[in-house]
């Protein structure tokens, strides 16, 4: 077990769940319809995922700090699940297919702006 890549996805967990913290708590943000912070979370996630997938880093370093670390915690798929199970506990179906098909839609745009941006640049 190499203890130095544990070490680095570790320092990049870190700061992956601080920032989703710090999102999750300051950026509750209402813009005509509801932007869950979560959602937030998951679309920025989507972005950097796709700046580093059109960066292609050959180190393993820098993948696992990046890659497995940092998006690792500061994604959200399992909160996701949760609020949509909430939704489906309260029998709201409509709600709960419109907010899978934006956070997957949304995601997705989101991570092909980030590999467009620097293959484009």
């Amino acid at each position: 077990m190499d203890f130095g890549l544990i070490g680095i996805i570790l320092l990049g967990s870190t700061f992956g769940l601080i920032l989703r913290i710090f999102i999750q708590n300051n950026f509750k943000k209402s813009i005509g319809f509801d932007i869950q912070s979560t959602s937030i979370v998951n679309f920025l996630s989507s972005f950097f995922l796709g700046i580093l997938v059109a960066l292609n880093f050959i180190n393993n370093d820098i993948l696992m700090l990046f890659y497995s670390g940092f998006l690792g915690c500061f994604s959200t798929f399992s909160s996701f699940i949760y609020q949509l199970f909430i939704i489906f506990q309260k029998r709201q179906f409509l709600r709960l297919f419109f907010h899978y098909i934006e956070v997957i839609i949304f995601s997705f745009l989101f991570f092909y702006l980030g590999y467009f941006l620097i293959k484009f640049f």
